[in-house]
């Protein structure tokens, strides 16, 4: 019988803005405006939708829903976390350290674990953390554009 997967990954980049703007772009509201249309969380609590610690939300992606968790939001400390889950599929967490390198420029760390809640999930979170490894390149270019704009 096979075991569950685990995968953990990690991207760094950095952005051209001061921690204070770039640190509220990681909540799940904000992220609206730099994710893209695949992003819509729906806001279980608080009501009306609020970027709060403790938040719950969910977000439809294809046929599946997930069920999120705000379990960090440190806007100033530049640290947030996130637990998000697909009902007897797979588990994920979502970590986002901030680091300001200068007054204009912060840098970005993103930590994606994810854990197989039964063996006939391990492919698709192997193809998730695969996807995971790529996606510092696109976040820094979706964040510098939105700020441009």
């Amino acid at each position: 019988m096979k075991t569950p997967t685990h995968v953990s990954n990690r991207f760094q980049f950095e952005v051209r803005a001061p921690l204070a703007t770039t640190a509220v772009l990681f909540a799940p509201e904000a992220e609206r405006g730099w994710v893209g249309k695949d992003w819509n969380p729906e806001f279980i609590y608080p009501q009306p939708a609020a970027d709060v610690p403790g938040a719950v939300f969910t977000v439809q992606q294809g046929a599946q829903k997930s069920v999120w968790v705000n379990t960090r939001f440190d806007v100033e400390g530049g640290r947030m976390q996130y637990v998000s889950f697909v009902p007897e599929t797979l588990v994920s967490t979502v970590e986002v350290c901030l680091t300001p390198l200068a007054p204009s420029r912060t840098g970005v760390e993103v930590t994606y674990s994810r854990t197989a809640l039964d063996a006939s999930a391990n492919e698709r979170v192997e193809a998730l953390g695969a996807s995971d490894r790529e996606k510092g390149p696109h976040w820094q270019d979706a964040i510098e554009r939105y700020l441009d704009h």
